[in-house]
């Protein structure tokens, strides 16, 4: 058993009544023990969120009038979660053939256009010789086959040749596109995965959704041009050009076959599997609405839709792939339509295999070309890698390398509101959209706090004490707390948001005398002198101090490599979270624990962070009542710096959200310069608010 039932003896006054009649030992039984193992939490909590998630997807739906009652809907979530709602304008394509290639069978157009202005996109055009109508016209997208030469990408076209001219062989115009990551402009994926671009996450932003609108713009492309026949269009590519294959197929409908190759799996395999750790962010779309996979494979219904893959690929394994056939199966067997999904695996790792060709070949001829004929021709690679290449000379006005600033608006500065109904209807719209797409993932049904005291003991006058409490299923987490020992209760309660410097500081000054209390840390060297400042400060205001560790930090902490440190972040964005905004929840609910009823509901609690964590508990106190004072050490001045909250920049910065804090608790910023804050300033001038709403120190 590792915990009481109810509210149990929790905090402060009622623990000093329980110690002093000795109706608990002076150390109560460890009943989590003092040893916790942060790998083994995060992972137990990474399975259940993802199975909340899993057992979510689709369950609503029991009939076809259900799915078509949402399906727009649906779509419209997933244009959103892809940085495309609104779509960016359909500007000119400025297209331009900078030549071509020859083969006795086809030929090759090198092209390029701009999706969006200054965002290019360079392709080949493989056009069969033979043509005497419009033909159906296949777009295919590259996974991740960089070709480079003496510091010259001539894009990834190159390395997936074969399969645009087993197209043209066959009766198919096929446009084959570079991605932004590996075409001839190098762009980036791997904000996140390996350039430490967490605001990435703020914007709302994934290179999925450039890939996704570069493939809107390339099928505009494809119908300008006359030997297309526009209705018979189709997708294919493998790797991650399997994933842009199905975001075009489920956002496009003028997509009318789609082929995603070993590119599409489930949330288990991705994030309990650890098949993140081996993808970069254009596989993910920022998961606002908490989705798993199958219900994008769903919007291709019931357009013809095969799934491929091999039995030993590790980065798309086999279990996830069937279970996303699985549930989209149901779908359409709603239309009707079973013979349009299909399930093709097989043998061999993430390569790019014959067998898998032939399927993709046999399937966009079923469906385009109603043709059943025997694949003959195997797909062959005809041209050196210079031969395929669009540019001579990269243009200047490209935005392909910055892209990731712009594609995704953020908020522009509000106006400073001039009455009370016109705050209002801002302050709310902000809270509203936190709630809904920033901390969607909060529990909506919090659990129990079981608060648990696992230690305490007496020392110079103050009494220090330990406390678990659950902040969520599977994320168990401690607090201290500190204050003078007597039978009266504190004047005020400060509860400090540690990140690990905080933590190591607070360990070093009070293991001098509380060592047994702090059990199960690792404690760092002893700080007597810290020690004496903090107990003569404390006795002489009568004050309490609480100390939270969120998760990830201090005896939760998990796996230190820089590399899982990573990964983990990303797990927590493919469950629609964010790492930051979790600890918010932690926050709360060390404040909710501080409230309990036998905690101490009425005394004043300010509210005291640095850096990140002061960012983390500004978010909390809006969601928290009676915070009397907000004590924040530098602060960042915006969320590019933390913390990083999912689509937050979307709507408002940090200036906003100290504004709407400062409406109901007192803001002291430490170490900040005032000129950042002038937006807040500006609305408590505007709205007659007390001068002392917002103050500055040094």
């Amino acid at each position: 058993m590792r915990r009481s039932s109810g509210m149990m003896m929790a905090l402060a006054g009622l623990v000093l009544v329980l110690f002093s009649q000795g109706a608990y030992p002076a150390r109560a039984p460890a009943m989590d023990g003092d040893a916790i193992d942060g790998d083994a939490m995060i992972a137990e909590y990474f399975e259940i969120e993802t199975a909340r998630l899993r057992d979510a997807c689709l369950a609503d739906i029991t009939s076809l009038e259900d799915w078509q009652a949402k399906r727009s809907e649906y779509r419209r979530q997933l244009l959103e979660m892809l940085g495309l709602d609104p779509l960016p304008e359909r500007t000119d394509l400025q297209a331009v053939v900078t030549g071509q290639t020859e083969h006795d069978e086809f030929i090759v157009e090198r092209l390029h256009f701009q999706s969006s202005p200054g965002l290019y996109v360079t392709g080949n055009l493989y056009l069969p010789r033979s043509r005497s109508e419009p033909l159906p016209a296949i777009l295919y997208v590259c996974g991740h086959g960089a070709s480079r030469s003496d510091g010259i990408s001539f894009g990834n076209k190159v390395t997936y040749q074969h399969h645009g001219a087993w197209f043209a062989r066959h009766g198919f115009v096929c446009l084959t596109i570079d991605t932004l990551q590996m075409g001839e402009i190098e762009g980036i994926h791997h904000g996140t995965y390996r350039y430490d671009m967490w605001w990435w996450l703020n914007r709302g932003y994934t290179p999925a959704g450039v890939e996704a609108w570069n493939c809107v713009r390339a099928l505009d492309y494809l119908q300008s041009r006359a030997e297309v026949d526009p209705e018979r269009l189709g997708v294919t590519g493998r790797s991650g050009g399997g994933a842009y294959s199905w975001w075009i197929a489920a956002i496009d409908e003028r997509i009318t076959a789609a082929v995603p190759v070993a590119g599409i799996t489930d949330l288990e395999n991705h994030v309990v599997d650890g098949c993140v750790e081996g993808h970069c962010d254009c596989m993910y779309m920022v998961n606002t609405y908490q989705w798993d996979y199958p219900l994008v494979a769903a919007l291709v219904a019931p357009r013809p839709l095969l799934l491929s893959n091999t039995d030993r690929d590790r980065i798309f394994p086999l279990d996830g792939v069937v279970r996303t056939y699985e549930q989209v199966r149901r779908i359409y067997e709603l239309y009707d339509q079973r013979n349009n999904l299909g399930l093709q695996i097989t043998a061999g790792p993430h390569r790019d295999t014959q067998e898998l060709h032939i399927h993709a070949f046999r399937w966009m001829n079923q469906h385009l070309r109603d043709d059943d004929s025997m694949i003959e021709k195997a797909a062959f690679r005809f041209f050196e890698p210079q031969q395929l290449k669009v540019f001579e000379t990269l243009p200047e006005d490209q935005r392909n390398t910055e892209i990731h600033e712009t594609f995704v608006p953020t908020a522009p500065e509000p106006p400073v509101p001039q009455d009370d109904t016109q705050w209002s209807a801002m302050r709310d719209g902000w809270l509203k959209a936190l709630r809904e797409k920033s901390f969607r993932a909060w529990p909506a049904e919090p659990s129990e706090l079981a608060v648990n005291v696992v230690g305490s003991a007496v020392q110079d006058g103050v009494r220090f004490s330990a406390y678990d409490f659950d902040s969520q299923q599977a994320i168990r987490l401690r607090m201290y707390m500190v204050q003078p020992d007597g039978p009266n209760p504190p004047q005020r309660i400060v509860v400090h948001v540690l990140d690990d410097p905080a933590l190591t500081e607070m360990l070093a000054a009070y293991r001098v005398a509380f060592a047994e209390p702090l059990s199960g840390e690792t404690l760092p060297e002893a700080d007597a002198e810290a020690y004496r400042v903090k107990v003569e400060a404390l006795v002489a205001a009568q004050q309490a101090h609480v100390y939270v560790v969120p998760r990830g930090i201090g005896r939760t902490a998990w796996d230190p490599s820089p590399r899982k440190q990573v990964q983990h972040q990303r797990r927590f964005y493919l469950l629609g979270q964010t790492l930051d905004g979790m600890r918010v929840w932690d926050v709360r609910r060390a404040i909710q624990a501080v409230r309990a009823p036998d905690g101490l509901p009425d005394v004043p609690i300010h509210l005291h962070g640095a850096g990140t964590m002061a960012g983390i508990a500004l978010y909390a106190s809006l969601f928290e009542p009676r915070i009397a004072q907000l004590d924040l050490d530098d602060l960042p001045a915006d969320h590019r710096h933390g913390p990083y909250l999912l689509n937050v920049n979307r709507y408002l910065d940090m200036p906003q959200a100290v504004a709407m804090a400062a409406q109901r608790t007192r803001i002291v910023l430490q170490d900040a310069d005032p000129q950042d804050w002038g937006y807040a300033k500006n609305v408590i001038d505007a709205l007659g608010w007390e001068p002392e709403a917002l103050q500055f120190r040094q």
